[in-house]
């Protein structure tokens, strides 16, 4: 069997590639425990300091493999119990939850389609590049079901102001990668095949941060979106800020800074 998810490791980041391109990389049961696995897996690994997120194929990611769950579906008798239901949906909701707790910043490479399951897993990354191919929808309310799914109620008006998340959210109308880069949900719009490249600017520029302080800084943008004063932001940014300056990575980012060269970390 072809592995769903294919994971590449290099110099401090892991390139993760969904793998079900004949499926538009839908996810199926086996994708979503892979990535369950994947991102609980990165919570002690310090190896990995940045996480590449990208699709095998065309596109990106097309939501949930429904042909796969109808044709489970049809086989049972009743359809499935509140219990079994209410588990199923979590299931692919502990991955855009675990995304977030992760401590590596995630970069998600969107080409064509990014739909329902799909358009959350890159809501979920920290920065979004898109292919000028790319169309995002929440997909869910097109299906009979509520607007509203693994997290994209948190994340879109977050990212777009409420106005346009109700728009996408309500119609489940696509997004495309103009009107995305212009409402600030992707950071930059460029030919699918040069999608890899992109990201290689921002792996860069995350790399020459100590481990210690790109880790922190995630945790408190994190901690900041739901903060409820400044005085709380500011409480998060003291304590990071004192850590990171009784580390040994920040004398080095010192020297490194004066001596007008890369720092060099140790990996912990």
């Amino acid at each position: 069997m072809t592995n769903p998810l294919l994971i590449e490791h290099h110099d401090g980041t892991d390139w993760v590639t969904l793998n079900r391109p004949e499926s538009l990389n839908a996810l199926d049961p086996s994708l979503i425990d892979a990535l369950n696995v994947y991102f609980q897996g990165l919570q002690r690994n310090r190896d990995a300091r940045v996480v590449v997120l990208k699709g095998a194929g065309a596109n990106f990611c097309a939501g949930l493999d429904l042909k796969h769950a109808m044709a489970r579906r049809g086989g049972q008798a009743e359809p499935p119990g509140v219990t079994e239901s209410l588990d199923s949906q979590r299931r692919i909701a502990d991955i855009v939850m675990l995304m977030r707790r992760c401590p590596q910043p995630i970069i998600a490479l969107v080409q064509g389609a990014a739909a329902g399951g799909g358009f959350a897993l890159a809501l979920a990354a920290d920065i979004r590049i898109a292919a000028k191919n790319a169309r995002m929808n929440c997909a869910f309310i097109k299906l009979g079901l509520g607007g509203c799914d693994i997290g994209t109620s948190y994340f879109l008006p977050r990212l777009v102001g409420v106005s346009v998340a109700s728009e996408l959210i309500l119609t489940g109308r696509f997004i495309n990668a103009d009107r995305a880069l212009a409402v600030g949900l992707v950071s930059e719009v460029v030919e699918a095949s040069g999608l890899d490249a992109a990201a290689n600017p921002y792996v860069d520029a995350m790399m020459t941060a100590s481990p210690v302080g790109l880790r922190l800084s995630k945790e408190c943008i994190n901690m900041s979106v739901d903060a409820g004063s400044i005085e709380a932001v500011i409480a998060m940014e003291d304590r990071n800020q004192v850590l990171c300056s009784r580390s040994e990575d920040f004398q080095e980012g010192i020297k490194a800074f004066l001596e007008k060269r890369k720092p060099v970390y140790i990996r912990r």
